[in-house]
């Protein structure tokens, strides 16, 4: 079987490569990447001489014509960082929309077997209470929700128009090793580990369901291979924390003084809370393994271990 993954040298990107070498070893895996600043050859040093690697843009219907035929595409190729999107939407749009587009069309006309789209669930925006179902209408707040938004919906209809084999996966916030730091948690690790203020967007009380990267590669893995064609699948990790209960948590582990903690004025837009339920998941065999203590206490480990790996992004922190 040839795998493709796009985006494969990102922060999720490269932990699905390892879990399909881990679970599909004798498939071919093929990661298209464009190396952007959060897209590094380095996430995938370790595993290089067992994949082979395209530098390409998924917007470039030459590069993706690169990867020719396989059996299942994943696109984990995307702009997501929320305050970049509302600084410079138009990448968020290029990339997520135009890209999902040139690879769609490259599923249709080479027969991919499936094409899974991976994707968030900002797209249904903020939840004040209960939990978002995959019916549920979508109401993206953020460029990059909506650019997201857009690429599901160009997604869906290819396969109601055209046949094609889909799934979406829409996963919660993920946290674990190789994540950039400009997310939420990676930020306040480095920054505490340096003895630096921890910055918390207004009060600190919106509300995000964490899920250790490893489980929602896990899901990705099961929605693929049992998911229902044209599915929709919810990928969350049922635990809720606001964010200063996230400082506060990475501030215990690594013997911080809540001094730290430094509260600056709010996103725009910034939506308050999300919530997933993740019954079709479920239905398909699927559930968390990584309790949230332990998964949050192992990353914080990772990047203490791994400062050749973050040193030269100390900058973006």
């Amino acid at each position: 079987m040839k795998i493709v993954i796009t985006g494969g040298a990102g922060f999720i990107g490269c932990n699905f490569v390892r879990k399909m070498l881990d679970t599909r070893p004798d498939s071919e895996i093929v990661v298209l990447d464009k190396l952007t600043y959060a897209g590094r050859k380095e996430n995938l040093a370790d595993v290089s001489d067992r994949i082979s690697f395209i530098k390409g843009d998924i917007c470039s219907k030459e590069d993706v014509a690169r990867i020719g035929d396989c059996d299942l595409l994943f696109n984990f190729a995307a702009e997501t960082h929320v305050d970049r999107s509302i600084t410079d939407a138009g990448v968020f749009v290029r990339t997520d929309v135009i890209g999902t587009h040139t690879l769609l069309e490259h599923a249709q006309n080479h027969e991919v077997s499936r094409f899974v789209q991976v994707s968030t669930d900002e797209v249904y925006g903020s939840i004040r209470i209960g939990f978002s179902r995959e019916g549920d209408p979508m109401s993206p707040s953020s460029p990059y929700s909506a650019s997201k938004s857009g690429a599901e919906m160009l997604v869906q209809a290819y396969h109601t128009t055209y046949g094609l084999d889909t799934i979406i996966t829409r996963s919660s916030n993920n946290f674990g090793p190789y994540q950039y730091p400009e997310k939420l948690i990676p930020v306040l690790i480095l920054r505490a580990m340096q003895n630096q203020s921890l910055p918390i967007y207004g009060n600190g009380l919106n509300v995000r369901d964490w899920i250790y990267v490893m489980d929602n590669c896990d899901g990705i893995a099961c929605a693929a291979e049992k998911g229902k064609n044209g599915g929709i699948y919810n990928i969350g990790g049922g635990n809720e924390r606001t964010n200063l209960e996230i400082a506060r948590t990475i501030l215990q582990i690594l013997g911080k003084p809540e001094t730290l903690i430094r509260f600056v004025e709010d996103r725009p837009g910034h939506d308050l809370r999300y919530a997933l339920d993740c019954s079709r998941m479920r239905e398909l065999g699927w559930k968390p393994h990584y309790p949230f203590m332990d998964a949050i206490k192992q990353t914080c480990a990772w990047y203490a271990k791994n400062r050749e790996w973050y040193s030269p992004l100390l900058a973006a922190v």
